[in-house]
């Protein structure tokens, strides 16, 4: 059983703690998917307002759906198609306060609202991309995107 000490007072300690207990977490865990699976968990758990969380990993050139938490999403994202897509084509992180004016954006939740996408890059090799979604439009700004980057920074060399 994981008991982490969370302070949600304000976002950038917010994500320090949520980037220790992810840390502590994943540190001796050879498993992609097992470290995948207990970061979504641990972003699903400590950020407010999400209604999805989760990874899509690149195989043979498309993103295929990892663990996650929330309804039931789609399986395969080509790359350069939706948020995630644009994300693992561009390989910079997307902010999207308003998902419904996003060019091409795939509804897999109708009650997305925003969405914030970030490439998981390893070696300079795009590996995948961590998507978190919230029912509250621009629910995520430039501390979410920090604090996104510093979570997929550490999970690139451990997925």
């Amino acid at each position: 059983m994981y008991e982490f000490s969370i302070d949600d007072g304000d976002k950038a300690t917010l994500y320090r703690d949520v980037l220790a207990a992810l840390d502590a977490l994943t540190a001796n865990e050879p498993d992609a998917i097992a470290n995948m699976a207990n970061a979504a968990a641990l972003i699903w758990q400590y950020l407010p307002e999400l209604n999805w969380v989760g990874f899509y990993r690149l195989v043979e050139g498309e993103l295929v759906l990892g663990p996650f938490q929330g309804k039931p999403a789609c399986i395969r994202i080509a790359l350069g198609s939706g948020v995630c897509g644009t994300a693992a084509a561009t390989r910079q992180t997307q902010l999207v306060a308003d998902v419904h004016s996003f060019p091409g954006h795939i509804a897999c939740d109708a009650d997305s609202a925003s969405e914030i996408v970030v490439p998981l890059v390893r070696a300079g090799v795009l590996i995948g991309v961590l998507d978190l979604d919230s029912p509250r439009p621009g629910r995520f700004d430039a501390d979410d995107a920090a604090g996104c980057e510093a979570i997929g920074a550490l999970l690139a060399g451990r997925v």
